[in-house]
């Protein structure tokens, strides 16, 4: 560590940081992350496979559930390589280029996943308060111009947010505080006037932090409200259960990310194996958690995959 700390000034590297205070068990602790980030992998795998392969499946909802699973997927690929590579080989020196693309691809899933969950919830929306115009409202061309609509809605504002930051100068020590490049870590190794990034960061953090979160809750308040006036008890509890996979996801995502974003602005002085913790549980448990969710929770994605297992056994 001492080695590293002395060399945190080359000026064409970033240096990332594993577990504070346990460096020496790294090898140790690379084992919980290798058993996540491959539950991750094959979990949401599966899930595109199933939805893929089973035509039943080929519905809005499922089409929505695939673009979440891509999402994370997408997510565990961008910090396996660095939190791998850094926990087994002591791998610390990453390049300029290679941190802004991490840090592009990082921050464009993350917000992609929550735009997706606000999509889901509409999705649900529909669903319940208007079932009989469900299918003439999501149909394969919304869908997909809904799926475009994430795509420009995420890259756009964190293209944006990555020009800014790469036009500011990096001087000092160059000593990431995470395993992965996260705009709120990088941008505090810039000695410049950082008020525009900070003014945009804020914006952003308006965006998708505060609204997509509630424009869900809003959705479910409407569910709410249509279930409660119109449906019997057992269809009201069907109609809930149909939902809890999905506020299960949201808990799953919007938790760590509030946490994460507070520390950042409200803990800065807390101990840096706080901000590891909390940053490592938001990047890593969302992609391992909505696969089982959603596995265990949407009954038609699990039949699929114990015919497929038994298929297999059989075979």
């Amino acid at each position: 560590m001492l080695q590293v700390t002395k060399n945190t000034q080359d000026p064409f590297y970033f240096f990332l940081t594993g577990i504070p205070g346990f460096e020496a068990s790294h090898i140790w602790i690379s084992i919980p992350f290798c058993c996540l980030y491959t539950i991750s992998i094959v979990g949401n795998t599966t899930i595109l496979t199933v939805i893929h392969t089973e035509t039943s499946l080929h519905q809005p909802m499922y089409l929505f559930l695939s673009m979440l699973a891509l999402t994370d997927l997408g997510l565990t690929l961008t910090t396996l390589p660095t939190v791998m590579q850094l926990l087994w080989f002591n791998i610390r020196k990453i390049s300029f280029e290679a941190c802004f693309a991490q840090f592009f691809f990082l921050h464009g899933f993350s917000f992609m996943e929550s735009s997706v969950l606000l999509a889901m919830s509409f999705d649900r929306y529909v669903a319940i308060c208007r079932p009989l115009h469900y299918t003439s409202i999501l149909t394969s061309a919304v869908i997909g111009k809904i799926g475009l609509a994430i795509i420009c809605r995420c890259v756009l504002p964190v293209l944006l947010s990555l020009f800014l930051l790469k036009r500011l100068p990096f001087c000092g020590s160059h000593l990431l505080s995470h395993s992965y490049c996260l705009h709120q870590d990088m941008i505090r190794l810039v000695c410049a006037d950082i008020r525009v990034n900070n003014w945009y960061g804020f914006a952003l953090v308006l965006l998708i932090i505060v609204m997509d979160p509630l424009l869900i809750v809003l959705s479910y308040m409407l569910i709410l409200r249509s279930v409660l006036t119109t449906a019997s008890w057992t269809e009201r509890f069907r109609a809930l259960n149909n939902c809890l996979s999905h506020i299960l996801a949201v808990l799953v995502l919007y938790l760590p990310m509030v946490s994460l974003s507070m520390t950042h602005r409200f803990a800065q002085h807390a101990s840096p194996l706080v901000h590891v913790v909390i940053a490592n549980i938001y990047l890593v448990v969302p992609p391992v958690m909505n696969p089982i969710i959603y596995s265990i929770k949407t009954k038609q994605i699990r039949q699929v995959i114990f015919h497929f297992l038994s298929q297999r056994k059989v075979h």
